[in-house]
Order: C-alpha cells, then structure tokens, then sequence
C-alpha cells in the first residue's frame, strides 16, 4: 500500500494505518478518501493537494525481478 504526505505540514497518511480518527480505518486506500477531506493536522491542504511518499512496492517475481 501507499503512503502519501501532506506538503504543508508533512502529515502521513499511510494506507495500512488509516486515521482511525478521522474514520478511514487500517487499509483504507487512499482513493477511498473523499476528495473534500482536508489535512487533519494543519487543515491547509485539502485531499487532492497531498503527494506519493513511498508508491507501492511491485510484487515479488514481477518485471523488475526478472
């Protein structure tokens, strides 16, 4: 899964945690956000504004493996 970081305030959001908090719980991708969520952290940046911190790793065996 992804992690993805908020450019203000470089709050993570990270796929395998959620934000229990904000109700998105473990394994909630991040698509699943709603596009209107903001940063719980600063409250600056909205959803779409947040970048790809660590993209999913390829699966084992796959092309880069080859």
């Amino acid at each position: 899964m992804s992690v993805y970081t908020c450019p203000e305030c470089a709050f993570v959001y990270d796929e395998d945690q959620g934000v229990p908090r904000e109700g998105f719980p473990p394994g909630t991708p991040f698509s699943e956000v709603p596009d209107d969520w903001t940063c719980p952290d600063c409250g600056v940046r909205d959803k779409l504004d947040f970048v790809v911190a660590a993209p999913e790793a390829p699966a084992p065996g796959g092309p880069e493996g080859a």
